[in-house]
């Protein structure tokens, strides 16, 4: 059997703080976002992985990096966040003082990418930790709306499910199987255990 995906957002920047959509946007992690990298690396450490894979984007690449996998890491393109398009910058709130009852799962964004983009990129990355030269652990770097849709994908659920499943700054999920049937094993765990 294959092994788990481990998915870990990246620290806070002043943008998730805020509530702001972030996609594209190059930021650095906040002093607080740097901290919790470094807790995460300590909830990490010990565990060996096969594969460590990053998204390109600085925010992700710091969080890698300062959890101590920066060294191993492999870029992935599929990892990179949703393309907010107009909405980039911009929070929930501001996006439905335009758009009442919007939302991101239900109803897209303007200029960006549709869930189903998103959804391929996630679809290929399963596929990948999945394939039979994959052995043992991936973990995984990357950002909320992406790595919800990757959870949806691993357990066959529709993309859109995603808007039950939060992701807070630095938090840490975990993919596997219950016996053969792809699980949930845990979500958005801040709370400080280690990967076992």
């Amino acid at each position: 059997m294959p092994g788990r995906l481990i998915l870990v957002r990246h620290g806070q920047t002043t943008w998730s703080r805020a509530g702001r959509h972030t996609g594209r946007t190059d930021l650095d992690l906040e002093e607080a976002g740097r901290r919790q990298a470094d807790l995460l690396g300590r909830r990490l450490a010990g565990h060996e992985f096969s594969t460590v894979l990053v998204s390109p984007l600085r925010r992700a690449e710091q969080t890698c990096a300062l959890a101590g996998f920066g060294a191993r890491s492999v870029v992935c393109e599929d990892l990179r966040e949703w393309d907010y398009g107009a909405y980039e910058g911009r929070t929930t709130e501001e996006i439905r003082s335009e758009r009442p009852g919007w939302s991101i799962w239900r109803d897209g964004v303007a200029d960006g990418e549709t869930l189903a983009e998103v959804a391929t990129r996630a679809a290929r990355l399963v596929a990948a930790v999945r394939s039979p030269s994959s052995a043992g652990d991936t973990l995984a770097f990357g950002h909320a709306h992406i790595l919800r849709v990757v959870g949806m994908c691993w357990t066959g659920l529709d993309p859109a499910q995603g808007a039950h499943f939060v992701l807070e700054a630095a938090s840490i999920s975990v993919l596997g199987y219950e016996r053969d049937t792809p699980a949930v094993i845990r979500w958005n765990d801040t709370a400080g255990e280690p990967v076992s």
